[in-house]
């Protein structure tokens, strides 16, 4: 590539747009990971500086993402999510035609306390069933869930979801054959060092905080769950079908 003439853009801008038009046209596709610098240094006719900045420029508008000691990758197209009346992870990847699946990172017993307790309508310190599950999509953590139902009736829960691998699947074998959200609240901040290990996010990395209440046909709450998404792997579209009580309100501090 040419050095820069009078009123030309400069070098490392000319190869920014290039490598831009590459991805736009599907070149280098989301997922992919592009050449070494030194192969695309040696491609453009530059120094490794100039390729530098002009990577920089791409990672700075999201086009492209450095992982120090991987390489350069075009980001994955976000998870458009839908929070609504009936929320399903699962079936919300696959309606976009991309692989989900659920790693359990937890199966417990705790006692119920704060507004735990308060959601599920019980008294503080009475059992609950913990699930704590990471959710991925085409092998990339999206999500941790921080799942909490009476065990009073969901004594074989844990049980239920290693068998069915999913929530909405446990709870129907369980006897739920549908259950809606009550009411969800919204936030966002810092990742903490479990939610970095786990979603695999870099120090300070943003996380998008979900609390909300689950409840069967007749209305009886089944399940508290706290999800924190990865911000930058995912769209949260916010329904207002009928019956959808999205909280407008900021999100109380997660219970931990």
């Amino acid at each position: 590539m040419n050095g820069s003439q009078a009123g030309a853009p400069p070098l490392w801008r000319r190869i920014a747009d290039r490598l831009g038009e590459e991805i736009d046209t599907g070149l280098w596709r989301p997922g992919d990971r592009l050449p070494s610098e030194a192969q695309l240094a040696t491609r453009f006719g530059v120094n490794r500086h100039t390729l530098r900045r002009a990577v920089a420029e791409l990672a700075a508008a999201g086009r492209l993402r450095v992982e120090q000691g991987r390489g350069t990758f075009v980001p994955p197209m976000p998870l458009l999510y839908r929070l609504g009346h009936r929320t399903r992870f699962s079936e919300a990847v696959l309606r976009q035609n991309r692989q989900p699946a659920w790693d359990l990172v937890r199966a417990d017993i705790a006692p119920a306390r704060g507004p735990v307790a308060t959601a599920l309508a019980l008294r503080d310190g009475e059992p609950v069933i913990v699930l704590e599950t990471l959710g991925t999509v085409d092998g990339r953590p999206v999500l941790l869930s921080d799942h909490r139902s009476p065990a009073e009736r969901f004594p074989r829960l844990i049980d239920a979801f290693r068998s069915e691998g999913s929530i909405t699947a446990a709870l129907r074998r369980l006897g739920v054959e549908d259950y809606t959200r009550r009411s969800t609240r919204l936030a966002a901040r810092p990742a903490d060092p479990q939610e970095m290990r786990l979603l695999d996010l870099a120090r300070g990395a943003p996380v998008l905080v979900s609390e909300g209440v689950n409840v069967d046909r007749a209305g009886v709450p089944i399940q508290w769950s706290l999800t924190r998404f990865a911000a930058d792997r995912v769209e949260i579209v916010v329904d207002g079908d009928p019956g959808d009580a999205t909280a407008e309100s900021p999100a109380a501090p997660p219970a931990r």
